[in-house]
């Protein structure tokens, strides 16, 4: 009976194997039919002497041609100003980060950065001028004073350490067993959530970007860290614009501009006065904080 029902279930999971198989050769196939990003500019403007003034003209967007999500969109944020981004899951606010780094490029409008339009930019030097703090952290197999030097990889040791005191970690590193020269595992798992986040912070002011865009990362660490975040991000904030992708109202009660976005339009804006005022989609958000709290 063995030897009968053995072929039996050979064939069967071989079957398994092949559906595997072609499930995975029709993604790579859909990847490689993809057009290639449009060629850069032939005269590229410099992002020498960028100060950071970003603004938003008239834009109109879609991931699908038929279905325009941003409509008739203009803001303007001057050098060192903090624009948050506010809305529910799913609202589309990494949609407007994805514009202004050229990852998508936008149906009609344009996007100027000190006046001149992003496309007249190379898509490197683009992004060249933004630094990144993301809740997902990137670390590497490598001791934490080259992780941080990632930011700056012609950094001098004095220049890490300096942006290490300005994020807050530097008593944490020198607590470890080999102070800056611990080397990370492979997952990263040998430091916790929030010092990986606190070194990230570190990566970016050395980096000294002109333009910042910071997805708020202290929904999983203790108040303490949380506090710590908070202060390293305003130092890395210092002078610089700032997007700030916004989960927790409260935090962002301090911003100059307020994005306000609902199913992938933006619905309103301006300061955090402002638009409690208007009594609008944004008042009832930042209330609902507070009616989650009293319910639990």
């Amino acid at each position: 009976m063995r030897q009968f029902t053995q072929p039996i279930a050979q064939v069967a999971n071989i079957s398994n194997v092949l559906q595997q198989t072609a499930a995975a050769a029709e993604r790579v196939f859909e990847f490689l039919a993809e057009e290639e990003e449009p060629a850069d500019t032939k005269t590229p403007a410099s992002v020498q002497d960028i100060k950071g003034d970003v603004s938003f003209e008239d834009v109109h967007f879609g991931y699908n041609e038929d279905k325009t999500i941003i409509n008739n969109f203009s803001a303007t944020i001057k050098n060192g100003q903090k624009v948050a981004i506010v809305g529910p899951t799913g609202a589309g606010k990494t949609t407007i980060i994805k514009l202004l780094m050229r990852f998508y490029d936008i149906q009609e409008g344009a996007i100027l950065i000190d006046g001149v339009d992003i496309r007249d930019f190379t898509r490197h030097d683009l992004r060249s001028l933004f630094g990144m703090v993301l809740q997902d952290t990137w670390l590497y197999n490598t001791s934490i004073k080259e992780n941080i030097r990632y930011g700056k990889l012609d950094a001098s040791d004095e220049e890490v350490l300096k942006a290490a005191k300005a994020a807050q970690v530097d008593h944490f590193i020198r607590t470890l067993p080999d102070g800056y020269d611990m080397v990370l595992n492979e997952e990263a798992s040998n430091v916790s959530q929030g010092q990986k986040q606190l070194l990230t912070i570190a990566r970016a002011i050395l980096a000294d970007p002109r333009i910042l865009i910071l997805d708020e990362a202290t929904s999983s660490v203790d108040t303490r860290t949380e506090t710590l975040i908070q202060k390293a991000m305003t130092n890395l904030m210092k002078g610089r614009t700032s997007f700030v992708i916004a989960h927790r109202l409260s935090t962002i009660r301090d911003a100059d501009m307020i994005l306000v976005m609902k199913d992938g339009d933006i619905v309103e804006q301006g300061n955090h006065e402002e638009l409690l005022a208007k009594g609008g989609f944004y008042e009832s958000l930042y209330n609902s904080q507070f009616d989650d709290v009293e319910a639990s």
